[in-house]
């Protein structure tokens, strides 16, 4: 089975939002670090991974949210590299409240790329042995992100302290650029109950990008289905889709 980590954080004010909860950069940047001393811990931290001429990259996340963690509030952070295949690893992570309960699960999609080429490796088991990940031979899918059809925009160009030490622009950014877009009304009177997003290809510093919106308002179809509040998101440079992102809402 594969090995968890876990590790507690106190939810800081400047990782909240004006709806005192904490944002998605925040939340992704607490996970992230948890997988990072994970990695040190069983000796697979960044400067190994550099030694083999890699280093990992964030190709998807899928997140489900009960309810999004609290100014102030301490919470528990438990991730685990479950699963891995020829080119990608799964990790998980959880974050749960003081009593164990579940506030958000994150599945993130892990693939290993050669800074120099910029080009995707395959996974060598001698990286994820440690993790105890069990190896598959499928491609995991996630659900299907729609194409934006009509909707707005918004531009927005790549700042120097967007780019991380991988130098591309952090994934944790994105979501400022995607949800950004919908404004103040719609973010404080709405909560995200999933999200799916996909990284296709990456950002440079000094970029000008367009963040695009389409809004799919709740629906009751004629099976009697209620279709939930959505809103599809693309992350553009001219006409080339470097970022899309599928978010469901409910009313707060």
């Amino acid at each position: 089975m594969a090995a968890k980590y876990q590790t507690t954080h106190e939810v800081a004010y400047y990782e909240c939002d004006i709806n005192q909860t904490m944002t998605f950069p925040a939340m992704l940047s607490v996970a992230i670090k948890a997988s990072e001393e994970q990695s040190e811990q069983l000796d697979r931290g960044a400067t190994v991974i550099g030694g083999y001429g890699l280093s990992w990259i964030i190709t998807s996340y899928h997140i489900l949210v009960t309810r999004l963690p609290k100014v102030g509030e301490q919470i528990q952070v438990v991730t685990q590299a479950k699963e891995y295949n020829k080119f990608f690893c799964y990790r998980y992570f959880w974050l749960l409240d003081d009593q164990g309960n579940e506030l958000v699960k994150i599945e993130a999609v892990f693939a290993l790329m050669n800074p120099e080429t910029r080009k995707v490796s395959s996974v060598p088991d001698e990286i994820v042995a440690p993790y105890g990940s069990v190896k598959i031979k499928r491609i995991k899918r996630y659900p299907k992100i729609e194409p934006i059809t009509e909707g707005r925009s918004l531009p927005y160009r790549v700042r120097f302290y967007d780019i991380d030490s991988n130098q591309h622009v952090n994934n944790a950014i994105y979501f400022n650029w995607l949800l950004d877009v919908l404004g103040h009304d719609f973010l404080t009177k709405h909560l995200v109950q999933e999200v799916t997003i996909r990284f296709d290809r990456e950002v440079a510093y000094g970029n000008l990008i367009d963040s695009h919106v389409q809004i799919n308002e709740a629906l009751t179809l004629d099976t009697g289905e209620v279709r939930p509040l959505q809103t599809l998101h693309e992350i553009k440079i001219a006409d080339v889709t470097y970022c899309e992102a599928v978010f469901t809402w409910q009313e707060r």
